[in-house]
């Protein structure tokens, strides 16, 4: 007759009080019932008694299963807490994303300890005790020094500082830490095996491996030039590398040099970003060989694809057939001076270039991209008998393409405000445009779609110089 409401260390634990309740509402229900059933026997009115209680009970049904369906699935205004059975209703994906969001952030933490045993165990238990998960950890040695790199999970609301000062309470010095992404997730050894796998594949890739590798950073390639020493500028075979500068003697005889002024390399950096020149320099010169054939509106047919220095005279005999206009105004400079320029153009080593083809195999024109910074510049020259017939367009299109598949921010085109065709094709892109006028000449600078240039983790810059002599 009484139920267990709780246990007390272990043990049920009965109310006596509630059983002796129970039991005299028992006898009380007994005496009722037996004064009713007299009362409806023996009584003068009993049928009618009878009948007025049957219908009572009737009316108590009914109003009670009304009260029931109307309140039934009312929520809970009283006790919230889960009970046994129970099932507490589930967040929505975007609600779960927010929550993961506001509860974990992901950092990228570069340390130096001592090469000692317990060192690492130490602070791996610093940064246990802050709630911080170690995604990933390499290790780079240093003699008596050990640089760790760290792929970190943090709760949301620990800030950077906090993650340093503990680091620092551990042994750990020359601390350095930045927000991460999913693209960090990968480990090193397959981003590595991928960087080399589109090094191989396509020279052009040679800058943007790097710079993905090495993380924010400045890369120039500067071209070969008369020296003395051991090499080009003075740089041996071996590549030099000086704290926060690495120079590495590029493929095609000149020097790539890479600078990161807020963390300093390691050796370890240095001979994996040396492993890719030499891949590149072995491989040769190398273009992907893909081609498309389009047909143009008033019938005649196309073929773009990608040009190198292979095509160097035959993009000179394209200079040759443009007028002074068409040149002044892709060169912005003295026209006797554009064939200079071809062979660095055209040189995968500063970006990539597409070639207009005819059937005849005539070049009627050239689309640039150029690694120079995150504002990556495009560059367009279309002979002037295959003007306004929606090539450049074509070009700018895939130009556009490839900055978005490189990662780049933004693309800007120099041209000036005469030149409608280049105007027009920038505008075609249907993206947000900045117009800026610098020295009589017109910037035009497209802003790619975040979303879309899928923001990548050392985002850099790339320089290049040509030589004037």
């Amino acid at each position: 007759m009484s139920d267990v409401t709780r246990a007390k260390r272990g043990r049920p634990v009965h109310h006596w009080r509630r059983d002796v309740v129970e039991l005299a509402a028992l006898f009380t229900a007994v005496a009722v019932a037996d004064g009713v059933a007299n009362l409806v026997g023996h009584g003068p009115d009993g049928p009618v008694l009878l009948a007025v209680s049957a219908a009572v009970l009737v009316a108590t049904a009914g109003f009670h299963t009304w009260w029931a369906r109307r309140h039934g699935h009312a929520p809970p205004t009283g006790d919230t807490d889960a009970r046994p059975g129970s099932e507490e209703p589930q967040a929505g994906p975007s609600e779960l994303t927010s929550r993961v969001t506001e509860e974990s952030a992901l950092w990228r933490m570069r340390t130096t300890v001592k090469d000692a045993p317990g060192s690492l165990a130490t602070l791996c238990a610093a940064l246990a005790g802050h709630r911080v998960d170690i995604l990933s950890l390499q290790t780079h040695p240093l003699g008596e020094d050990t640089v760790d790199e760290f792929l970190l999970r943090a709760p949301g609301a620990l800030a950077a500082a906090e993650i340093t000062r503990a680091v620092a309470g551990a042994g750990g010095s020359g601390t350095w830490i930045e927000r991460a992404d999913a693209h960090d997730l990968v480990d090193a050894p397959t981003r590595i095996l991928g960087l080399a796998t589109r090094t191989a594949l396509d020279a052009a890739e040679l800058p943007l491996a790097l710079r993905q590798l090495l993380g924010r950073c400045t890369i120039r390639s500067l071209p070969a030039a008369p020296g003395g020493g051991r090499g080009p500028q003075g740089v041996p075979v071996e590549g030099v590398l000086e704290d926060t500068v690495m120079r590495l003697r590029a493929p095609e005889g000149g020097v790539i040099t890479v600078e990161r002024p807020y963390l300093p390399f390691t050796p370890t950096e240095f001979a994996r970003a040396r492993a890719l020149v030499e891949l590149d320099a072995r491989l040769g010169p190398r273009v992907p060989r893909g081609q498309d054939v389009l047909t143009l509106p008033e019938g005649n047919a196309i073929t773009v694809r990608r040009a190198d220095t292979g095509d160097l005279a035959a993009s000179k005999a394209m200079h040759e057939r443009c007028s002074s206009r068409t040149l002044g105004m892709r060169y912005h400079g003295p026209v006797g001076d554009a064939d200079r320029y071809l062979r660095h153009l055209l040189s995968p080593r500063f970006g990539r270039t597409l070639a207009v083809q005819t059937p005849s195999g005539r070049v009627v024109g050239l689309g640039h991209l150029l690694w120079d910074g995150d504002e990556t510049e495009v560059a367009l020259l279309i002979e002037d008998q295959w003007q306004r017939r929606g090539i450049g367009a074509e070009l700018l299109g895939r130009l556009v393409a490839m900055a978005v598949e490189a990662g780049c921010e933004s693309v800007y085109a120099v041209t000036q405000a005469s030149n409608t065709g280049m105007v027009a094709a920038m505008r075609g892109l249907d993206l947000p445009l900045d117009y800026q006028i610098e020295e009589g000449t017109l910037v035009i600078t497209a802003r790619l779609d975040g979303a879309a240039t899928r923001a990548r983790a050392g985002s850099g810059r790339y320089d290049e110089r040509v030589a004037r002599d």
